[in-house]
């Protein structure tokens, strides 16, 4: 079996700082579009205040996730070096989206993403403002038959 690279990418807006938003329909056609059997997709968000990960996406989960990513690096009450030297008020902003990394690799086999039953990926926005966010999706695997 060959093995074959791909890419797509996709555009995703976002409203608003610690938005959580379910990509996995978007990572699972970049896959299906490959035409490969086995292999790796990498999940990588274009930015430093954007980040990818995976979370069950429940209400809950939602909710606590950015609010757990304020007690670690919070907007206010700490003096940021960014915010000193740029006055962008997104300062915490890098170092969240830094402390998740901006991609992800997630093993595929049959065409189907390996995730858990209750595992999504996930972007999360960590600006203070609305953004376009451009995901890419790199597809590395062999061209097979499916299962």
């Amino acid at each position: 079996m060959a093995v074959k690279v791909a890419a797509k990418s996709f555009e995703v807006k976002t409203r608003n700082e610690g938005e959580v938003l379910d990509i996995t329909r978007e990572v699972r056609e970049a896959v299906s579009s490959s035409g490969m059997s086995n292999g790796v997709a990498t999940v990588f968000v274009v930015g430093s205040t954007a980040a990818i990960t995976t979370i069950e996406f429940e209400p809950g989960l939602v909710h606590d996730f950015p609010e757990m990513m304020e007690r670690v690096a919070p907007k206010s009450g700490v003096e940021y070096e960014h915010q000193r030297r740029w006055r962008d008020g997104n300062g915490h902003s890098h170092v969240k989206a830094s402390l998740v990394g901006p991609s992800l690799s997630i093993p595929f086999s049959q065409g189907e993403l390996v995730l858990g039953e209750w595992q999504q990926v996930v972007l999360v926005e960590f600006d203070v403002r609305p953004r376009t966010r451009r995901v890419v999706v790199q597809v590395v695997g062999e061209e097979g038959p499916r299962q």
